[in-house]
């Protein structure tokens, strides 16, 4: 059965020149969880950040966060030594593991983006950062990150697989499926009909138990799709990723 996650069920628990409204994914599976991820998928951080704004130098432990940016520029540096700036189309995977520092800055416009944090198999694995650039708006499904070993471009150390894709207004999408495990649908900007379903901006969908079938774009829009094994092994000391609520 199709479960939707409706955008008021959000916190925002920051407000202002960096505007935070923090998807929770497993409310889609109602009031009776005791962990608001969704198995190891943590939270996805839909985030607002104005011109002239900087996040100061900070760390992060065991927590796997892929950085999707949907417009403006954000500008990366970390206690590897490295600095980038990072646009749309740029994808920043960071790997804390034992730890990882870093600082975020908006010289420019404004930028809108995901911060996806996914709790990792293991407890204190070695800090790493990866980066891919991917095309900027496929209307078919974009494979961005899977398993370490897997075919994906950047790596998580879990058995999560994240896609996107760009559909165009009245365009049909079939939705893949990966064996044994669930997925999870997050329009971050857009509408789309899926069956019964109205899904618009900051919403999601699910099927727990089958696979999610096709839908409809009723205006351009942006998708990112994940694949998550619900019963994997995950460590919950993640600074961010270990919340429960």
């Amino acid at each position: 059965m199709l479960q939707k996650l409706a955008a008021g069920h959000h916190a925002v628990p920051f407000r202002g020149p960096f505007t935070i409204t923090r998807i929770q994914p497993g409310n889609i599976l109602g009031d009776k969880m005791t962990d608001t991820a969704f198995g190891p998928l943590a939270i996805i951080d839909h985030a607002l950040m104005k011109k002239g704004l900087t996040i100061k130098m900070h760390q992060h432990i065991n927590d796997e966060i892929l950085s999707y940016i949907s417009s403006g520029v954000m500008h990366h540096r970390d206690s590897a030594g490295f600095e980038a700036p990072i646009a749309r189309g740029e994808l920043m995977m960071m790997n804390a593991g034992s730890g990882f520092w870093h600082e975020e800055k908006v010289i420019e416009d404004e930028v809108e983006m995901l911060q996806i944090f996914v709790r990792p198999n293991e407890t204190d694995l070695s800090p790493e950062i990866q980066f891919h650039d991917k095309p900027l708006d496929n209307e078919a499904w974009y494979v961005m990150v899977g398993p370490k070993g897997s075919e994906a471009p950047l790596y998580v150390r879990q058995h999560v697989y994240i896609l996107d894709a760009h559909p165009r207004a009245g365009e049909v999408v079939d939705v893949p499926m990966y064996m044994g495990l669930t997925p999870f649908l997050y329009v971050m900007n857009g509408e789309i009909t899926m069956k019964h379903l109205t899904i618009g901006k900051q919403e999601a969908v699910t099927d727990v138990i089958h696979p999610l079938p096709s839908f409809v774009a009723n205006e351009d829009t942006t998708t990112v799709l994940f694949f998550v094994d619900l019963n994997a092994p995950m460590s919950m000391d993640g600074t961010i990723s270990g919340l429960k609520n």
